[in-house]
Formats: C-alpha cells, sequence, structure tokens
C-alpha cells in the first residue's frame, strides 16, 4: 500500500532558529495520526508547513504520490 502522507527530514527555519529540526513520518489512508509536544515544540510549524504556508529549509512533502515543496497553500488545500 502506498503513504497517503510522507514526510522525510523535515527542517523549518525562522530566519537562524530552526522550530522543526529533522523529523519523518508516514501516514497511510484511513490512519489517523497526531502531533503531541509542548509548547514550542514545534506541532504548528509542522503543520502550517504541510499546508502550504511555510516552506522548509531541507526535506520532502509527499502527499498521494505527488511532491509538495513548493506547491502553494491554495493547490494543497484543493488536495484534500
Amino acid at each position: 500500500m502506498m503513504a497517503l502522507l510522507e514526510v522525510e527530514d523535515l527542517r523549518v527555519a525562522y530566519g537562524k532558529i530552526e522550530a522543526v529540526k529533522g523529523i519523518s513520518f508516514t501516514v497511510d489512508a484511513g490512519e489517523v495520526v497526531t502531533l503531541i509536544g509542548t509548547n514550542g515544540a514545534g506541532k504548528t510549524t509542522t503543520l502550517r508547513t504541510l499546508s502550504g504556508l511555510l516552506k522548509p529549509v531541507t526535506g520532502k512533502i509527499t502527499f498521494g504520490g505527488e511532491v509538495l515543496n513548493g506547491v502553494g497553500a491554495h493547490k494543497i488545500v484543493s488536495m484534500g
């Protein structure tokens, strides 16, 4: 089965401050996943990056087999 969402070595920064430091995970169709962490752990930054509002410094985001890096938020939202 192909993963619905794949995140590989995602790193996101605000200027020189690295907010997300190399996370990777896979979500299969029908699977429920939660992001848990303390304040400042990068949960919101991760979701903003997945939805195209922020650009990752490095890493790869794939949804339904399509690479999302560089895709605008409006297109990502329309993908579901």
